[in-house]
């Protein structure tokens, strides 16, 4: 595998960082103390300390967010778009600032923290849209004279907890939907990457004062768990859109619930790939490798097992780990990396934790696994993907791994790939490669593919915002983005109006 360039010093990262956070409008003297460390996976190094949001602070926001709900859920919904239309050219005028502090944050290569900058744009967009979308639906009433309708109405603060690996645009799916609904955000972004959330809340209050809506529509909270445990157990945060690890939400959801406040969990994946006899094996390849080894592994949706017909098992794997030796690794900001950094040392360790226990359960590694050492930053962690071939569905694989760790399982038939595809807990993303349809349609059926995304000859990252995001099991059901998710963000009310003058009860009922 090659290397790009000499990484940048922290103080290169550093002076990046501000200008971007300057950009975009952020007032870092207003966030001065400590708590909260922002650092670079880039170096390694840390770039700031602000102060970390107490929990009395943390009361007061949710309190501020339901005051300006008050004011916001009779707003009418097309003039709650046109602010979230302000926020989408907000973001396309800094999309390249919000993508600097992406990269910064979170290690990702350009073209990547470029990508999901426009994801949030995306969404805005669809967000305008939907603002004069909102529909409810009328229902023939059993009862002469009345009428039956249901329709939607705004729900009330929604806490959105984001993680590090997407820093910006989960908190835009979330946000710009939940707006046009009538509602308003308190933000708990992950503790390593607050630099992100700041210059994301900037941009909103700089729409909100533009358009002349409440200056209070999104908080933002800085700090650890205890921040997201205020929020599960607030009575005034009716809707919790967690994203994060199966974990997390076993500790978010059971709280949420036990108020009888709502869920929208984005958790675990462990995702598979199908590989048929008949796939066209380059474009697989092709779709493989980035699904794979992209964004260093750390993607929610990024493929950590594939199963692969005996038959074509060992060219396709030995053009797998060609393909990931060519792979350039090293600074994001370069235009030839393909490959930037793990987040931390932590994330590595389970990386060398996986590919352990994959070797002693039987495992052989046919490639990668190494960390790229870097004489002038030895708190970064640059790791070469691995391709470990395995000699069945062990624990280790049947586990999440945050990493570019690829399990290679073989399949004799179309069933047994099935059924090692779903003999997993996470139910997130997958896919299939063939050019058989009846093998394609095989694996879309009620009992093929068990997970919330199923894609045909495409890789297993790469999601569209125009449908819903999410899976099943322990992935936590959630639904978030496109199609019809808006409507976990508001209350649905049935009415019913009597215009006959007289009184009709349903079901024949008598009661004179």
């Amino acid at each position: 595998m090659t290397t790009t360039a000499a990484l940048p010093s922290t103080d290169t990262v550093r002076a990046r960082a501000l200008a971007a956070l300057r950009a975009c409008g952020v007032d870092l003297t207003a966030f001065d103390g400590t708590g909260v460390t922002a650092r670079t996976p880039v170096t390694g190094e840390a770039l700031l300390t602000l102060r970390a949001t107490t929990p009395a602070e943390a009361d007061a926001a949710i309190d501020t967010a339901h005051t300006a709900f008050l004011q916001w859920r009779t707003t009418p919904a097309p003039v709650r778009g046109a602010l979230v239309k302000r926020l989408g050219e907000l973001l396309t005028e800094h999309k390249a600032d919000l993508a600097t502090l992406v990269t910064v944050e979170a290690g990702k290569i350009g073209s990547e923290a470029l990508g999901e900058v426009q994801e949030m744009i995306d969404v805005c967009d669809f967000a305008v849209g939907l603002s004069r979308q909102l529909y409810g639906r009328t229902m023939p009433s059993e009862r002469p004279g009345h009428r039956l309708a249901e329709t939607w109405q705004p729900l009330g603060v929604t806490a959105v907890v984001t993680a590090f690996n997407f820093p910006v645009a989960v908190w835009a799916w979330n946000t710009a939907i939940t707006l046009v609904c009538g509602n308003t955000v308190v933000w708990k972004p992950s503790e390593l990457t607050p630099l992100t959330a700041l210059a994301c809340t900037a941009l909103l209050a700089r729409a909100a004062a533009d358009r002349g809506a409440p200056p209070a529509l999104n908080q933002v909270l800085l700090g650890g768990a205890d921040l997201g445990e205020r929020l599960a157990d607030s009575p005034r945060v009716p809707l919790v859109s967690a994203t994060g690890s199966t974990r997390m939400g076993r500790a978010v959801g059971p709280r949420v619930a036990a108020r009888f406040g709502r869920t929208i969990l984005e958790l675990g994946g462990n995702n598979a790939a199908v590989v048929t006899p008949s796939a066209d094996l380059q474009l697989t390849l092709n779709s493989l490798v980035f699904a794979a080894a992209g964004t260093a592994g750390q993607r929610c949706t990024t493929l950590r097992r594939l199963i692969v017909h005996e038959d074509v098992a060992d060219p396709l794997v030995d053009r797998i780990a060609a393909a990931f030796a060519k792979l350039p690794i090293g600074d994001p900001f370069g235009p030839a990396t393909l490959i930037g950094p793990l987040v931390n040392e932590a994330a590595y360790a389970r990386m060398r934790t996986t590919l352990e226990r994959a070797q002693a359960e039987g495992g052989r590694l046919v490639t990668g696994g190494a960390r790229r050492l870097a004489p002038d930053a030895p708190h970064a962690y640059y790791v070469e993907p691995a391709v470990v071939r395995m000699p069945a569905q062990t624990p280790v694989v049947r586990e999440e791994t945050f990493a570019p760790v690829l399990h290679v399982l073989t399949y004799t038939t179309l069933d047994e790939a099935i059924s090692l595809h779903n003999d997993v807990p996470q139910g997130l993303s997958s896919g299939i490669f063939t050019r058989d349809q009846a093998e394609a349609e095989r694996f879309l059926a009620a009992d093929g593919a068990d997970c919330g995304i199923v894609n045909v000859n495409a890789g297993t990252s790469g999601a569209e915002i125009g449908g819903a995001f999410g899976g099943e099991k322990e992935t936590g059901g959630g639904r978030e983005s496109g199609s019809d998710a808006w409507r976990a963000y508001m209350r649905r009310v049935t009415t019913t109006v009597n215009y006959s003058g007289h009184v009709a009860l349903a079901q024949d009922v008598s009661f004179s």
